[in-house]
Order: C-alpha cells, then sequence, then structure tokens
C-alpha cells in the first residue's frame, strides 16, 4: 500500500472498509489507512465515552458519530432489500436511541480471583468484562451493580450467573438464573438484597423455571398507557422511544384500517396502540404473554381479542388472513417464512413488517414483493445504541 485509503463506510459487523474491499477494525467512515497500517481519524471518528470499549462485547460503534451510525443503519436494510432485488419506496430517516436508554438488559457474573466479575462476555469469548461503569444502561440498571458485586461476594465456591434485568412501571425487575440458594442464610440474604434496593420483583431460576422470591405488588410494563402484566424474562423493546417510533410508524401506516392482526403479538406491544382506533386480533404462541395480554385487554377496554397460536407449526392461513383490513407482524429474529408464505398467497391490501433482522426480513420481503406486493417505506431503528444490532419497520401495499 503506497498511498492512504480512506475509508468510506461501516460493515455489518462494525468494521470500516475502503474502497478496495479492506477491512479496518474501530475505523469511521473518512478515517484514512495510512500506508504503514495505521489509522488517522477523520471528521466521523469520535472518542468513545466508555473506558471498557475496545473490550467489552455490548458497544461495536463507540468510535463513531451519531451521523455516521444514522448512514449504518439505514444502509444495512437497504443492502439486505438490494441482495434479494427489493426496492424501496421511501427509505425513512433512522431514528437512534440515546446513550443510557436501554431498559433491559443480561447480564453474566463470575468469580475471579475470589472476587465476583459482573458485565457484559468480552466479544467472542465467555470471559466478563467488570463493569464499572456503562454509558447504554438506564441509570436505574446500572446502579443495581455494585449491590449485586455485594450479593455475590458473600458466596462460597464457583458459581456462573446470569442476570436479567428490566425497568417495569413498578421499578427495577431482576432475575437470577443459576445461583444455588441452600439454607435460611441465602434466603435472608436474597430478601434483604431485594428489599435495600427496592426491588420490583426478584425471581430466581435454580433450574426449575424461574420462580419469584420477591413481588410486592404485580409487575407491570405500559403499553399505550395500558398496565400489562410482565412476565419474568418476557420480550421487551429495548428502549422506550425505540418502542415508541415503532408503533408509531405502523400505526400511522395502517391509519383507517377497522380490523387488524397482529402477529407474534407478545405482550401487545403493537397491539394496544392499534386498537386505538381499530379492532386487534393478537396472536401470540408464549402462553404467559398471551394471558398477560389477554387480562391486560380484559381490564382496558380496548378492543384486543388474544389468540393463542404458534404460527411457525400453524400460521394463519389466506382464508383467515383475507378477513382483515391490514395485518402487522414481529418475528423473532429468524423471521416468519411459513407465515409469509400465506400472507403472500392472501389477499390483505397492507402489512405492517417489524423485524429486528435485516437479513431474514429481507428474506421475507422479497416473498411478499414476488406476490404482488410492494415494499412502500421503511423506519430505520437503532434501538441499541453503538451496537450492530438494526430493527425497522416496513409497510408493504398490495
Amino acid at each position: 500500500m503506497s498511498e492512504a485509503s480512506e475509508i468510506v463506510r461501516i460493515v455489518a459487523k462494525g468494521d470500516g472498509i475502503t474502497a478496495d474491499g479492506r477491512h479496518v477494525p474501530y475505523a469511521a467512515p473518512g478515517d484514512a489507512l495510512l500506508p504503514d497500517g495505521s489509522l488517522a481519524p477523520g471528521p466521523h471518528h469520535a472518542v468513545p465515552p466508555c473506558r471498557h470499549f475496545g473490550t467489552c462485547g455490548g458497544c461495536q460503534l463507540q468510535h463513531c458519530d451519531e451521523r455516521s451510525i444514522a448512514r449504518y443503519v439505514g444502509e444495512r436494510i437497504a443492502f439486505a432489500a438490494q441482495s434479494q432485488g427489493v426496492a424501496i419506496g421511501e427509505l425513512l430517516a433512522p431514528h437512534l436511541s440515546p446513550p443510557r436508554s436501554r431498559r433491559r438488559c443480561t447480564l453474566h457474573a463470575l468469580p475471579t480471583g475470589g472476587k465476583p466479575v459482573i458485565g457484559f462476555r468480552e466479544a467472542g469469548s465467555h470471559r466478563v468484562v467488570d463493569m464499572r461503569e456503562c454509558h447504554i444502561l438506564r441509570p436505574e440498571l446500572f446502579a443495581l451493580v455494585p449491590a449485586l458485586r455485594a450479593l455475590l461476594a458473600r458466596r462460597r465456591g464457583r458459581f456462573a450467573v446470569d442476570i436479567e434485568l428490566a425497568l417495569t412501571d413498578q421499578g427495577v425487575d431482576c432475575a437470577l438464573a443459576n445461583l444455588p440458594v441452600e439454607g435460611l442464610e441465602d434466603t435472608e440474604a436474597l430478601l434483604a438484597f431485594a428489599q435495600e434496593n427496592r426491588l420490583a420483583r426478584l425471581t430466581l431460576d435454580q433450574g426449575y423455571g424461574p420462580e419469584p422470591v420477591w413481588e410486592p405488588e404485580p409487575v407491570t410494563v405500559s403499553l399505550s398507557g395500558i398496565p400489562v402484566g410482565f412476565p419474568s424474562g418476557s420480550f421487551l423493546q429495548a428502549t422506550a422511544d425505540g418502542e415508541a417510533a415503532l408503533a408509531g410508524a405502523t400505526r400511522e401506516w395502517l391509519a383507517g384500517a377497522g380490523v387488524i392482526a397482529d402477529l407474534f403479538a407478545g405482550l401487545g406491544t403493537f397491539s394496544f396502540p392499534l386498537a386505538e382506533t381499530a379492532k386487534v386480533l393478537a396472536v401470540e404462541a408464549a402462553r404467559d404473554a398471551h394471558l398477560a395480554c389477554k387480562a391486560a385487554a380484559g381490564r382496558s377496554g380496548r378492543a384486543v381479542h388474544a389468540m393463542h397460536r404458534d404460527l411457525f407449526r400453524n400460521p394463519l392461513q389466506p382464508d383467515e388472513l383475507n378477513r382483515f383490513d391490514a395485518v402487522l407482524l414481529d418475528p423473532p429474529r429468524a423471521g416468519a417464512r411459513d407465515q409469509v408464505a400465506r400472507l403472500a398467497e392472501s389477499t390483505v391490501p397492507r402489512i405492517a413488517y417489524v423485524s429486528c433482522n435485516p437479513s431474514s426480513w429481507a428474506r421475507d420481503a422479497a416473498r411478499l414483493v414476488d406476490a404482488g406486493y410492494r415494499l412502500e417505506r421503511v423506519r430505520p431503528v437503532g434501538q441499541f445504541v453503538w451496537s450492530t444490532h438494526v430493527e425497522l419497520a416496513s409497510l408493504f401495499v398490495r
């Protein structure tokens, strides 16, 4: 290499890439790759705010400014669609969640040198970063880390604890998995931990499923102003503003539809906003989420009918789908191949597809487009600040 090469964009896993295809870790668009292999920062190179960046697997893009991250989020979706031959009518400006806005996480705890280490795993490793600061988590979640460290410091022997934290209407919901609890002393220590930190709930899973050991009042999350019971470990959009961006887009696009099917509905993240102006069938396979949605719908009076059905094994058929003015689906990362195939055979006028995986979404989008749908618009959403994780809402019109 006899002259400097400019970094032109960020690729899927977070590396910068030059025009001739060389991948450069921790490079931002506009940086210069010098002949000796070093990197000269450009106008979009940022100073990472966190001391753990580069080791912790929680972030990949703290070295990039907001403008280049927004461009990356949009390009991930555009390139995924292009790879499947799908044309996007309008790619809207990305919504990016701000720092310290993530309201759920899974941390890990291991004893190292006789002391508990708590944090995210290192990238591509089982080693755990001993988290001393975090610029992505809500302060209420991060504030619990020192208390958890003190709790586990009393433990004898080895342990490998998974810690799920979620911010609910009542405060922090904390679920501990793989933590042996033997005898009165261990139990009292857990209860004292829950009380002193004013937890909304403390759940323990010792291999037989989650069991609440502390829950002063039923734990809920509010969806479109409706309190919905929150079963331990249930899916919750990563940030409140990201949820609002996705729900706002789908509600706008499906306005005027009188009857809507919400497939893979979960707790009703999209069902309850849509039910402000429409009747909604909320279809979900996870029984605890289905029951929580059903109970909340009954209490609220919103026109949400909850159906328990596994859409992977038993997708809604075209004759069932054709009864709806619009369909919304928000499947897991793998997408919804069989349900999308049935949608492609239907006459549903509008489909709003929410996804957390541009690759599986693009594959499903191609199936819909081949069947006569048009991908009218896409709203990119970067809920996981400084991460390569990308989400989106999209509208297909027949």
